[in-house]
């Protein structure tokens, strides 16, 4: 048990895991800001232009009803009926691009930091030296064995 938790400490503590945390933190706080931005600011200004575009007197006019629930008064309760509000659906989808388009900038420029750095760090480093040939081994007979052969062709001419 001891090993395990041993084990867990040394995951735990890495670089990269508590990188990773901080990620998911700041991650899902800047999700919060982008949800209330779509939520409370643009939903709104989708669900009027659609009632715009769509000549709605009401914002009842721009849901598609699948059940609708009246009241006795004849009005429609939106919270008891089934509907298709495609202002909430624009609305996520334009959530998913911003956030996605923020990932992709903060990428950018984290990978462009490590283009930098490791464009710094190679600069810095020497060039490796060359590796000089290794010098051909002179071995005594192989010499003397070349001195008989041009003694020999010496003789045959």
């Amino acid at each position: 048990m001891k090993k395990f938790f041993k084990e867990f400490k040394a995951f735990i503590t890495r670089g990269n895991v508590l990188d990773m945390a901080v990620g998911v933190i700041i991650g899902g706080a800047f999700t919060a800001i982008v949800t209330a931005l779509t939520t409370n600011i643009l939903q709104p200004l989708i669900n009027w232009t659609l009632a715009e575009i769509f000549h709605a007197e009401s914002l009842e006019g721009i849901y598609t009803f699948l059940t609708k629930a009246v009241d006795t008064e004849g009005k429609v309760v939106l919270e008891q009926s089934i509907y298709i509000d495609w202002g909430a659906f624009i609305n996520a989808i334009i959530n998913f691009l911003l956030i996605a388009l923020v990932l992709f900038i903060i990428i950018k420029i984290i990978n462009s930091v490590h283009e930098k750095a490791e464009a710094r760090k190679k600069k810095q480093e020497p060039a490796p030296e060359p590796v000089p040939e290794p010098e051909p081994v002179v071995d005594e007979h192989v010499e003397l064995l070349k001195e008989i052969r041009d003694l020999l062709k010496k003789d045959h001419e």
